[in-house]
């Protein structure tokens, strides 16, 4: 028996399985829009798009925009983003139609810190894995489970990190399906389709970020600041590349 017969997979909108092997082949000859549309029309009331508001993240917020304003755009707000990235949500959500939810941990910032120190200074690998856990997966999560969400698209792309390489543009991940409409798609063609769109940039675009995620983990592609190289390596002072949320492991183990 193989592993992907073994394990229990998410069911589709109505409580039915899903082929997944079958699904994959239709969704890898579709464009973007059309696995979106795919993930619609499968899970209906159970499909939500995830966001970070980052520098990429307006190609996906657009598409479901001019697909659905019933489908959940849920944000995980770590309490810790950028002042540039609070604005450039306002932004978009003035000029997109967005059902948007966003998602805080119960644990409020200063109690963390109060509790467990600020554990993104450490230098120590299971703090930030902690970090990640409380502020960003377990309020997802719990958000997945209460809205009843059986498949959430996001923005991953193959080439950002090491373990997006092997990604599937469909995949299980912590009970629930994992949709990667942009899973091929380069840095030119996010820009470029933003440019078509007249899509605004997140402003830290201009600054040499190609991504942000939390103020204290960020850093352009210089180097300077916490950076360690570019892309998502200047990502989490080049300790981590990925926070969790994209991991099938509940504390972020074997992403």
């Amino acid at each position: 028996m193989t592993l992907l017969a073994e394990l229990k997979l998410p069911t589709d909108g109505l409580g039915q399985p899903i082929d997944l092997i079958a699904a994959r082949t239709d969704l890898e000859t579709a464009d973007a829009a059309a696995r979106l549309q795919w993930g619609f029309e499968t899970f209906g009331d159970a499909f939500a798009l995830t966001t970070s508001f980052g520098i990429q993240s307006a190609v996906l917020l657009h598409m479901v925009s001019r697909l659905s304003d019933r489908i959940p755009v849920l944000w995980v707000d770590t309490g810790y983003l950028p002042e540039a990235t609070y604005r450039y949500a306002d932004t978009l959500c003035r000029l997109l139609p967005l059902n948007l939810q966003v998602l805080q941990s119960p644990m409020s910032p200063a109690r963390m810190e109060a509790l467990h120190g600020r554990l993104w200074e450490t230098g120590n690998v299971d703090d930030l894995t902690l970090y990640h856990q409380l502020r960003k997966v377990e309020p997802l999560d719990r958000a997945l489970n209460e809205l009843g969400v059986r498949c959430w698209a996001s923005g991953v792309r193959g080439g950002q990190t090491d373990h997006r390489k092997t990604m599937a543009i469909l995949d299980p991940v912590r009970e629930h399906w994992s949709l990667r409409p942009l899973l091929e798609w380069t840095s030119r063609d996010v820009f470029y389709y933003m440019n078509e769109h007249g899509l605004p940039q997140h402003p830290l675009f201009e600054a040499g970020y190609s991504t942000v995620g939390d103020w204290h983990s960020s850093a352009p592609d210089d180097g300077s600041g916490a950076g360690h190289g570019a892309g998502r390596a200047t990502r989490f002072g080049g300790l981590k590349q990925e926070c969790g949320i994209h991991l099938p492991g509940e504390m972020g183990d074997g992403i």
